[in-house]
């Protein structure tokens, strides 16, 4: 049973932590991250009649490395998924998309975030870059989807919301 909550930090998301009666009758302290929820992007080129995903190398501080993984980001509280989407893909890699394919949703975290991911493959690119955000340096490179599919395979490419995302893709784009 829910006794208080508080929240302890906020910005784009909060933290919120709830003291809590157990069945037992123990109280305890629990801690979440509220959050407004967020986009995963595929960005996809054909080169050589092979599909090319736009990936990120980005430094990860709660990591202190660099690491490979897809274009995403947070969206506003009450932001639609695919603005966010279209925001995110022109902020991260420069380029929008003429279309936008929905693969899902996902849940990155449960056990310490109510965030909900959206995971959306990005067709028809052209350049059209807008501002990036100033606490992000970003490189974006172009992999063979192949190549991430193994990377996801064999434990290269670690980042979650990327793994589920592009092993998503492959198979949408095998049933194609």
């Amino acid at each position: 049973m829910l006794l208080h909550t508080r929240i302890i930090w906020e910005k784009a998301w909060r933290i919120r932590v709830d003291t809590v009666q157990l069945p037992s009758g123990r109280t305890t302290e629990r801690a979440a991250v509220e959050h407004p929820g967020s986009v995963v992007l595929v960005p996809l080129q054909e080169k050589d009649e092979e599909p090319y995903i736009l990936t990120l190398r980005q430094y990860r501080f709660t990591l202190q490395q660099t690491i490979v993984e897809l274009p995403a980001g947070t969206r506003d509280w009450d932001e639609p998924w695919l603005e966010c989407a279209q925001r995110e893909l022109r902020e991260e890699t420069g380029y929008r998309a003429a279309d936008f394919i929905p693969l899902g949703h996902i849940w990155p975290a449960p056990g310490i975030t109510d965030e909900e991911m959206a995971i959306f493959l990005a067709t028809g690119l052209t350049a059209d870059p807008l501002p990036a955000d100033e606490d992000e340096e970003l490189i974006v490179e172009s992999i063979l989807l192949s190549e991430l599919v193994a990377m996801a395979m064999d434990g290269r490419l670690q980042d979650a919301k990327s793994v589920v995302a592009i092993l998503r893709t492959a198979a949408y784009l095998n049933d194609q």
